[in-house]
């Protein structure tokens, strides 16, 4: 952590955007918060889905259901689970227990592969992650099945199939999945938060803006 703080602060010193090539999940170090409910304006029935933050990095966080696993069928790889957090960014940082400057840099500087970080939990994510921030959020019925495509779409499934873990996570019970898409400076973890609640109707605004989890976070938050 303390090679990891360093890094950081040196990008910070060379005017980059400290939270844009952070989508690796340190440890969650902001302040536990109540979580909060933002409810769409809609009679249609709702669901209930979580986004967490622990101030570099967003997840979206999903209860088990039928509906997810037939979007990611990966969950099946967690039998245990109750709640499942996705996580997208770049494949050598995010998967890199302690990155260097190098990786860092490339991380944020050019177009580099995705993984998917899943991680399978018992508990709610406010539970599992006391520290971090955690907003619950209710959503449609047309609004979740745009967010389970999202999900859908992370994934990089060769002819279609389940994709296969590629090594395994930050936490005992997580796994790394090939992903879809280029990471780099302006298209980091959390601007892939924002793209899926966007879709799902939860989130307004300018999708660009929100590369930083404080960006995203501070939209979903109630006034």
């Amino acid at each position: 952590m303390r090679k990891r703080l360093a890094v950081y602060l040196n990008l910070l010193a060379l005017g980059l955007l400290l939270s844009s090539a952070a989508c690796q999940s340190p440890p969650p170090a902001t302040p536990l918060a109540a979580p909060t409910t933002t409810t769409p304006a809609t009679g249609a029935p709702l669901s209930r889905i979580s986004v967490m933050s622990n101030g570099w990095h967003t997840d979206l966080v999903l209860p088990r259901s039928a509906a997810l696993a037939r979007a990611a069928p990966e969950v099946a790889d967690f039998p245990q689970a109750l709640f499942f957090s996705f996580g997208w960014g770049d494949a050598e940082f995010y998967r890199a227990p302690d990155p260097g400057l190098l990786a860092t840099l490339g991380a944020a500087m050019a177009p580099t592969p995705a993984v998917v970080h899943l991680v399978g939990l018992r508990r709610h994510p406010a539970l599992a992650f006391p520290s971090a921030e955690v907003i619950d959020l209710q959503v449609d019925e047309a609004g979740e099945a745009a967010l389970l495509a999202h999900l859908r779409a992370a994934f990089d499934r060769p002819a279609g199939r389940r994709a296969t873990a590629v090594g395994p996570g930050l936490y005992a019970n997580s796994l790394f999945y090939d992903g879809t898409g280029k990471f780099h400076l302006f298209n980091t973890c959390n601007s892939w938060t924002a793209r899926g609640l966007t879709a799902a109707g939860l989130l307004a605004g300018d999708e660009g803006d929100m590369i930083r989890a404080e960006a995203v976070m501070s939209r979903l938050r109630r006034p």
